[in-house]
């Protein structure tokens, strides 16, 4: 079958590849359930591995950050000890409960010290010092280091996990998705730009922007127009989807004929960007660009529960993190990562390329927070989801099986 059969077929290719799915309207209840959120934050944020953070941000014996990890009501903080070692403890003092760490990232010389009374902890979190000792009744150091928290590292991406005993390591979490993409050159990038906004809209209403690129040759015509569309894929449907048991990749077509104007011309002859077709060669994990289609554009993988990666085969990688307070407040959190230009051509490439991912991010923001007081009016009570919105479909579901108990 040629390219434009292949995107043109009349064939729900992704219904038929996963029928235990279905293909029937799906409940908005979800999204818009102040109780729903509720049993969302002990059945899923408070039990599963979550990401948090790079090892690069800690390369050092007491380097530090803070993360506040609202929908699980927790804040952590993660530190590298004097053996290296990289280990996570609630960011809460034993004394009186004041956050140990205000702010996000920092270097401590030799303990963590509480601004309130000035208790003292080490790296591996013992209490080490306790000020005016003598006046405190019955006090066991020993029995008051700061609370652990489970932390595993992937690929130099840092995980907490809040349940006291996780029931899998981080490895068997991520499962056939981590091996399929393990391997990828992450290690290489360095984070360069990170935007973070509040995003008025339930957790997996946004996420699901990101999960599908049905949206594209409507939502972003301006800033990204005839990238992943064109005559041949007129509604930039999939190249392969990928559905796991809690995780999903999705494949991302690039229009090989994309009319690019003189800065793209640019961008794409001295740098990665977004609109430079992705490599298709063996040197990609073969959980990337699983079908080594030369139409490859990027993956968009989504490690359960509130995680996206971009992945595309020129150096360029993108994380979306969702962070929910509310039923219908999301932190949204995206980091860029990059290598080091090695000339001004190559930080142009960037620059021009990082610009054009933010008017598109814009553009999904804009949309989603139209949608949110929509859902909430109750005027229709379903979604509609077609074929290529499988990953919506897919995600959904893996939500309420852990709210029900059956994940």
């Amino acid at each position: 079958m040629d390219a434009a059969s292949e995107f043109k077929s009349e064939t729900k290719r992704w219904a038929h590849n996963y029928p235990e799915l279905g293909t029937g309207p799906v409940p908005i209840e979800p999204c818009i359930s102040p109780e729903y959120f509720e049993r969302e934050r002990e059945a899923i944020f408070r039990r599963v591995w979550l990401h948090v953070g790079r090892v690069e941000e800690i390369p050092h014996a007491g380097d530090y950050f803070a993360r506040d990890i609202p929908p699980a009501k927790a804040s952590i903080i993660v530190i590298r000890g004097n053996d290296g070692v990289i280990r996570a403890f609630h960011n809460m003092c034993s004394h009186r409960g004041n956050k140990l760490a205000w702010d996000e990232a920092g270097h401590c010389e030799r303990v963590l010290t509480c601004r309130f009374h000035r208790w003292a902890y080490a790296f591996d979190g013992k209490l080490q010092r306790v000020s005016d000792e003598n006046q405190y009744h019955q006090l066991d150091k020993a029995d008051l280091a700061l609370s652990p928290v489970n932390v595993e590292t992937w690929e130099g991406f840092i995980f907490v996990n809040l349940d006291s005993e996780p029931p899998e390591t981080l490895s068997e979490y991520l499962g056939e998705l981590g091996r399929g993409i393990g391997g990828w050159p992450f290690s290489a990038e360095r984070a360069c730009y990170s935007y973070r906004s509040e995003v008025h809209c339930n957790w997996k209403v946004a996420m699901g922007a990101f999960q599908e690129s049905y949206h594209v040759p409507f939502v972003h015509y301006r800033s990204v127009p005839e990238s992943p569309a064109g005559p041949d894929n007129p509604y930039a449907r999939p190249i392969a989807v990928r559905l796991f048991p809690r995780h999903q990749t999705l494949s991302v077509y690039a229009n090989p004929n994309v009319k690019a104007n003189a800065m793209d011309e640019v961008a794409v002859r001295y740098g990665p960007g977004m609109r430079k077709r992705g490599v298709v060669s063996g040197d990609l994990p073969p959980g990337v660009n699983p079908t080594r289609s030369p139409r490859w554009g990027f993956d968009m993988e989504t490690i359960f529960p509130n995680l996206l990666m971009m992945l595309w085969g020129n150096g360029m990688l993108v994380t979306h993190q969702f962070w929910p307070s509310e039923y219908n407040r999301t932190a949204y959190e995206v980091r860029i990562y990059l290598r080091k230009p090695a000339t001004l051509g190559a930080r142009f490439s960037q620059e021009y390329n990082r610009a054009v991912l933010r008017s598109a991010l814009m553009e999904d923001l804009a949309t989603l927070e139209n949608i949110q007081p929509m859902l909430e009016s109750r005027a229709k009570k379903h979604f509609i989801f077609q074929d290529n919105e499988i990953g919506l479909r897919h995600h959904l579901k893996v939500v309420d099986e852990f709210v029900r108990g059956a994940a």
